[in-house]
């Protein structure tokens, strides 16, 4: 590997983990990269540097969530992170390690705890879930909601869509994977999930003896940006109020948050997802774990141990929520 593509390596990291700005040659972390030649970088040429914003998610984006009823977070303990560096996760929970391929991965490990042993409480976002509560309560199923969706013309999205990508899994799902937005085979398919990211996913819920089937799976947005470029804030505002909803009807035990964007837009903060992870958080008073996305591991290897114990994680708390809180 050559200088440059170490260079790349390295800024694609701390893009990953939520950095905007970089001191490198007064370039924010996107001029960059975008001069290295990465897609989905937005170089900013005439924009001043203290004129840029100082973190992944804008203003606008709080602003936009706080239109359709998320309200503002309490505050959080800071989390311990953990230093990266393993391996796949494999398709079951062995006493000692697991291969799949060329990945090897770990024994299972207890999540981090504080000093009292209890587990590490974080965000609170909202107040408790109420079937029926919020702004679409007359759409009574998830495949009402689903439908909804697809007629739904809130936002420029459905116009260069394929498909509405609405979610899909057990209705009665205790466990619920919630990402930022489909990509171009989820586009085609229709299904969230279900690209090479997706093939990945599916082996770490194995891992921690959860099928596919048995949890439900979707996006914060419901269509494709185009290019698969960062969602806008109209965007976010006009899909919102069908995830909380799909939230509502679900009642889920435990949400698993899949990178940056699906971790802050829900848990509305600028907070890096390094920091987010390893603690408990709340939304609507359901317990969330904030994990990287998995695209992110197939760049990034060295973030599969963190991966794997933000499952366990989840796994641990959907163990102890009653059935049916």
């Amino acid at each position: 590997m050559d200088a440059r593509d170490r260079l790349r390596e390295y800024l694609e990291q701390r893009r990953e983990l939520g950095e905007s700005e970089f001191v490198l040659d007064g370039l924010s972390v996107d001029e960059a990269l975008s001069k290295l030649g990465v897609r989905g970088a937005t170089p900013e040429p005439d924009t001043p540097r203290n004129a840029r914003a100082s973190g992944p998610v804008s203003g606008d984006w709080r602003q936009a969530l706080r239109s359709v009823g998320v309200d503002q977070p309490t505050a959080a303990k800071e989390p311990a992170v953990s230093d990266p560096a393993l391996s796949d996760p494999a398709v079951s929970l062995p006493a000692a390690t697991a291969k799949i391929g060329r990945y090897e991965m770990p024994a299972p490990s207890e999540p981090s705890e504080s000093a009292s042993g209890e587990l590490k409480q974080g965000l609170v976002v909202g107040h408790t879930m109420e079937p029926g509560a919020g702004a679409l309560a007359n759409l009574d199923s998830i495949d009402a909601i689903a439908k909804a969706i697809a007629a739904c013309t809130s936002c420029g999205l459905h116009a260069g869509a394929k498909n509405p990508v609405p979610g899909e899994g057990n209705p009665h799902a205790g466990f619920v994977v919630v990402g930022e937005a489909p990509g171009a085979t989820e586009d085609e398919t229709g299904r969230p999930f279900v690209g090479a990211a997706g093939q990945l996913l599916t082996k770490i819920l194995a891992a921690v003896n959860l099928a596919r089937e048995e949890v439900f799976i979707c996006n914060v947005l419901k269509h494709r940006p185009p290019g698969n470029r960062n969602p806008a804030p109209e965007e976010i505002k006009a899909c919102s109020p069908f995830l909380l909803r799909q939230l509502e009807l679900l009642q889920p035990r435990v949400i698993l948050a899949l990178g940056t964007f699906a971790s802050q837009t829900l848990l509305q903060t600028t907070i890096p997802i390094g920091k987010l992870r390893g603690q408990v958080h709340r939304y609507y008073g359901v317990p969330l774990i904030v994990t990287y996305h998995p695209a992110a591991l197939l760049r990034n290897p060295s973030w599969k141990r963190p991966t794997w114990e933000d499952v366990q994680l989840a796994r641990r708390v959907f163990d102890s929520a009653p059935s049916g809180a």
